[in-house]
């Protein structure tokens, strides 16, 4: 049987976090990683397309007062930087706005996040309802909901929405996301392909593994609330009831990326170019899109809710079909069909085991999960949790992510004692 100190289950962004935090110290952290990798939601290849394409994480969120922005730094990384909110390529009805277009549409969106802060006056409800009457109002509900959360308004907790907030600008990073932080988990621990599959956390905990088993004086919890939730992980005594209905309470959304190679010499556009297009409502098949990020020539998509759900029950040639059409919203069908070359690359999130969606939100009338979650300490203090859903204003962010498993990290030592 092995043994250490403090098992850590994933070696995603909190539990390397957590790792390197707590062995930092002299305590022997062992992270049991149950995929082929480490990374979790951040994760990056060239996928066929001739450049780093992040299948997970984008952007370093509010990026000033991110902890992995001066790991990134350190690096010599090279990033894109972008301010919170730019409109630049909204389009309307096959033409690129005009300014005060695209001041009515910020103004919309100001508009709705201050009906937002005022409900918080009050008890909790959902998003949607809040919305401002007006022309931009289906497309602030679009963006702000499936493609910012991964799931439409009606789904999210007002209360979380306001809590949860990053003002600062967001870079992107040219070698991924993933690159970054597989680095910062040279030299730990790591035990790939160990699924843990059930926990024991009584007074000598045990995890159980098809490897066999680990013993350690604490453990760690780092996975997804959609995999907790899915009880694939079992844990023995029970989690607790107010334990349980709290992660039921953040399940986890999905914003799903198709990315698709330029012909050479197609879309002679700038690096960075972003198309955004009025929504009509009821229509949720609305793409955004990203073309040639750091200059790479290919085009990436965006969309997210109940159609990125879809999208992942129809596989890639739906996708690719979804592509092409809201592209061509922008650029013309007759540009598309010579500037695309054929196949899209398409993430998995939604269907696999080990994450089972995108990131978390909180459904209404649940605002008090993430804190439920955080500061779980079962056992005494030998069982807790950590991710991006347990962060009170970065979750569902990278950034988020880390600081929550450094933030774990310095929980497990004081309760060591060390």
């Amino acid at each position: 049987m092995t043994t250490c100190d403090v098992a850590i289950i994933g070696a995603g962004a909190a539990g390397i976090a957590a790792a390197r935090r707590l062995r930092a110290r002299g305590v022997d952290a062992l992270l049991l990683e149950a995929g082929a990798r480490v990374g979790g939601r951040a994760f990056n290849e060239s996928a066929g397309l001739g450049a780093a394409f992040d299948h997970g994480a984008s952007w370093l969120h509010d990026a000033l007062a991110n902890p992995l922005t001066p790991l990134a730094e350190a690096m010599g990384m090279r990033f894109h930087k972008q301010p919170r909110r730019s409109k630049d390529g909204l389009m309307l009805d096959g033409r690129r706005a005009g300014e005060d277009e695209r001041r009515a549409y910020l103004q919309a969106l100001d508009a709705a996040e201050q009906a937002f802060e005022a409900a918080c006056a009050g008890p909790d409800r959902d998003c949607a309802g809040l919305l401002p009457e007006g022309p931009w109002r289906a497309t602030v509900a679009h963006w702000l909901g499936n493609i910012i959360n991964g799931a439409p308004l009606e789904d999210i907790s007002v209360h979380d929405y306001v809590a949860i907030d990053f003002p600062g600008e967001n870079w992107q990073v040219a070698e991924g996301l993933g690159t970054l932080v597989a680095r910062l988990a040279a030299g730990l621990p790591v035990r790939l392909q160990t699924p843990v599959l059930a926990v024991e956390w009584g007074a000598a905990p045990v995890l159980h593994t098809p490897a066999g088993a680990v013993r350690a004086k604490a453990v760690l919890v780092t996975v997804s609330t959609g995999v907790l939730a899915a009880g694939t992980l079992r844990f023995a005594p029970e989690l607790p009831a107010e334990l349980r209905a709290a992660i039921g309470g953040l399940p986890l959304g999905l914003l799903s990326k198709v990315a698709m190679r330029l012909a050479p010499g197609a879309l002679d556009l700038p690096a960075f170019t972003r198309f955004e297009r009025r929504v009509a409502p009821g229509d949720d098949a609305a793409m955004t899109f990203l073309l040639r990020p750091f200059g790479a020539g290919h085009a990436v998509g965006f969309i997210g809710g109940a159609r990125a759900w879809a999208l992942a029950r129809d596989g890639a040639g739906a996708a690719e079909a979804l592509f092409r059409a809201e592209l061509a919203r922008h650029v013309g069908a007759e540009v598309v069909a010579t500037a695309l070359l054929p196949g899209a690359v398409v993430t998995g999130w939604a269907d696999d085991p080990l994450f089972r969606g995108a990131y978390s939100h909180a459904v209404p009338g649940a605002a008090g999960a993430r804190a439920v979650l955080r500061q779980a300490a079962l056992g005494g203090g030998r069982l807790r949790f950590a991710g991006e859903a347990c962060h009170p204003t970065h979750a569902a962010t990278l950034g988020g992510a880390w600081a929550s498993g450094e933030q774990a990290a310095d929980a497990l030592l004081e309760w060591l004692g060390q």
